[in-house]
């Protein structure tokens, strides 16, 4: 078999309703070529590898779980990536979709892997720690609403699917955890200088107790700052406000 390694962040489902009700969700969605992140003892895997007429590969890291893999599932020989999810390129051409218990360790260093891919990505169907779904899930005025949320909003419509108890995992994790859902947003925002607008977004909430003028001083003149806006709060100005207000930039 294999061994669990708590330094990877390994926490394995083992619920199979639980496993069950994640492939369900994938199903809904039409697809060609699919990753999955973080296959590990292939609770996921061995359903997807079913799915017929599409490319699948999977990114795993621990080489004992791709050793595990190879031999438990043959179909697997050469589909799986032995690297880090974060030092991959993108793994097809063209349009794919995502799926992954994904390690919560690097769960938010993931998600800007997505972002990296999002012209490409159809959906992202992800397994993530409760609080950080929540985050990237909040609406504005949310306490919970922050660099994530704005980031992965403007470029994605957002569904929290449900949560999953602890003991739906071997072992269980000290954490909630929850199942988002991504798609690329119907209407694309206008956002021509993507550079610019992390930038915005990232320095507003990394003072995100000031208010708004004083926490982006540097990234807008003088006039700029007097507009009203600049009154609130980052976690009070919605994904459009943050939109309109990178325009305006230095």
């Amino acid at each position: 078999m294999y061994t669990l390694k708590k330094s990877l962040g390994q926490h394995f489902l083992r619920d199979e309703n639980m496993v069950l009700k994640i492939i369900a969700e994938l199903k809904e969605n039409s697809f060609t070529q699919l990753l999955e992140i973080g296959p590990g003892g292939g609770a996921l895997t061995r359903h997807l590898i079913n799915i017929p007429a599409i490319d699948f590969k999977a990114v795993e890291l621990d080489h004992e779980k791709v050793t595990f893999l190879e031999n438990t599932y043959p179909f697997l020989q050469g589909k799986i990536i032995h690297k880090s999810i974060l030092d991959i390129d993108k793994p097809f051409n063209g349009k794919f979709t995502v799926i992954g218990n994904f390690p919560y360790n690097i769960s938010s260093q993931i998600l800007f892997k997505i972002l990296d891919w999002k012209d490409d990505i159809e959906v992202t169907i992800g397994m993530f720690q409760k609080e950080v779904a929540q985050r990237v899930a909040a609406k504005h005025g949310n306490k919970t609403y922050g660099i994530l949320s704005v980031l992965i909003q403007a470029f994605f419509d957002v569904e929290y699917l449900f949560e999953v108890h602890e003991n739906c995992f071997n072992p269980p994790p000290k954490v909630k955890s929850a199942v988002i859902k991504l798609v690329p947003r119907k209407t694309r925002l206008n956002i021509p200088d993507e550079a610019k607008f992390f930038r915005l977004v990232k320095t507003a909430f990394n003072q995100r107790r000031k208010m708004l003028r004083n926490a982006v001083k540097g990234l807008f003149d003088e006039q700029t700052l007097a507009q009203p806006v600049f009154n609130k709060r980052a976690e009070q100005l919605s994904i459009e406000d943050f939109v309109s207000l990178h325009h305006l930039m230095n």
